[in-house]
């Protein structure tokens, strides 16, 4: 059926107007004044803002860690994204070495299937580089659509790789057409601090922080921007916390080199003192790279307005506290990391950036989709309101107040990350393809009804046109 979307505000990346979109077959059809509603289910937006689905490049859903699984899967982590104004979301495929590529590739599309209520696409980690894992990735690129590779460089033992195999990933993704991400922290120094604090007795969750310092964060950001740079490739660092890991972005960007930064919302709000709630309370906050000193914070939103960084994440990773997050009592290296923070990845980036003016709203829309869309092969199909493209697009209350709470979201989880954090907006409906998956704030999606997205080589935005402006 026709929808006709009315008297709302169109928000993307570079323009904001009032105007009417007609929505056909799944796309944008039209755009303009007083389109004719004739056979359309019309739809009003007024008093809303209307901006493409958000697209969160980092989540771990129904994923392996420290001898548990994360409790959101693909049904209950994509409804709750779905219900925070989320239309598509990119996972993470673990490997295993010695392991052919395609049986995690397989074994995440199993994951995904009959579940996902919003469209999805993986990246894959890479653990080892030999000519048998280079030959493979070119299916992966080719006929997989997975144009994103994934190197550890923290987790010793666990999922780390060396720096030679960052700098032949790096070279192979040049050739390739695809974007390298990378956990950016000296896991050898974190191991060597981790065992020492133990050895001293210093086992609270707070000392999941203290053995992360944020020197180690922008140490590795570093070597890999360096490594980068020497191979004329392309580097996405997730989860950036700290000054020092901006600093390090900043000047590979200034020598030119093709490097990008991601924050979280975790980053923006919240500060190294949560983990020292008493009662444990702490470990609902354990999350690597950890929570830092508060100040940090203030430079994080400085990155984003001048465009050191680039885009938000979610690094949705969630753990239930009792049960899961209690596995660490007594060790803090056995809380499991993570956090769940899907669900308020755009309400808190519009709440603390739009309305205290730090963002502009066509920067919003720019973090939390448009850029995404470009530098992850998903452009202009996803990411903008346009004629021609998917009609993922969120109705969007600017002036509602809320309370997050682990009450109201829709997590499977039993904390928030967020617990009574006061924020203004909320979806009101989001549409995927066209259809409503949340229609004035209820679930009517169907598991399922997600669709795979086969993505585009990385290069449709290079580093150089940082400051460039966006085009429909």
């Amino acid at each position: 059926m026709k929808k006709l979307i009315t008297n709302g505000t169109i928000v993307t990346a570079t323009d904001t107007f009032n105007a009417d979109v007609l929505i056909e077959n799944g796309k944008i059809s039209a755009i303009g004044h007083q389109l004719p509603s004739h056979g359309a289910e019309v739809v009003d937006a007024k008093g809303c803002l209307v901006f493409p689905g958000g697209i969160d490049p980092h989540t771990h859903l129904d994923m392996p860690f420290g001898g548990t699984i994360t409790k959101d899967d693909f049904e209950t982590g994509t409804i709750a994204a779905a219900f925070g104004g989320t239309t598509t979301i990119i996972d993470f495929c673990l490997t295993n070495k010695g392991v052919p590529l395609r049986n995690s590739i397989n074994t995440w599309h199993e994951k995904a299937k009959g579940k996902s209520v919003i469209d999805y696409g993986f990246h894959l980690m890479i653990g080892e580089c030999n000519d048998d894992v280079l030959q493979q990735l070119h299916t992966v690129v080719n006929e997989d659509g997975i144009t994103s590779f994934k190197v550890f460089m923290a987790y010793k033992n666990v999922l780390q790789a060396d720096d030679e195999t960052l700098f032949k990933t790096l070279i192979a993704a040049k050739d390739l057409g695809a974007l390298v991400m990378v956990h950016g922290e000296n896991g050898d120094v974190i191991d060597y601090l981790t065992k020492k604090a133990l050895k001293d007795g210093n086992t609270d969750p707070i000392y999941h922080a203290l053995t992360r310092p944020p020197e180690v964060e922008g140490e590795a950001t570093g070597r890999a921007a360096t490594l980068t740079g020497l191979a004329g490739s392309q580097l996405y660092v997730v989860h950036v916390s700290c000054a020092d890991a901006v600093e390090k972005i900043s000047e590979a960007r200034k020598k030119g080199f093709d490097v990008w930064g991601e924050t979280c919302p975790q980053y923006l709000v919240l500060d190294q003192s949560y983990l020292e709630k008493p009662n444990f309370e702490g470990a609902k906050y354990v999350w690597s790279p950890p929570l830092r000193e508060k100040w940090n914070q203030d430079v994080l939103w400085n990155a984003l307005k001048t465009g050191q960084l680039q885009t938000l994440g979610s690094d949705q990773c969630s753990f239930d506290f009792k049960g899961q997050k209690e596995l660490g009592r007594g060790d803090f290296t056995k809380i499991p990391n993570g956090g769940p923070i899907i669900e308020d990845r755009v309400s808190i980036l519009f709440s603390e950036g739009v309305k205290k003016g730090r963002l502009t709203l066509n920067q919003f829309v720019d973090i939390t989709s448009t850029r995404i869309a470009k530098l992850f092969g998903l452009f202009p199909k996803k990411g903008t309101i346009a004629v021609g493209t998917d009609a993922d697009i969120v109705i969007f209350d600017p002036n509602v107040e809320r309370t997050l709470s682990a009450e109201t979201h829709h997590m499977a989880v039993d904390y928030s990350a967020f617990e009574g954090m006061k924020v203004t907006g909320e979806p009101v409906s989001v549409l995927v393809r066209g259809e409503f998956v949340v229609k004035n704030k209820k679930f009517v999606g169907s598991p399922g009804s997600g669709q795979y997205l086969k993505r585009a080589k990385y290069g449709m935005l290079s580093s150089s046109d940082q400051n460039e402006k966006l085009t429909i």
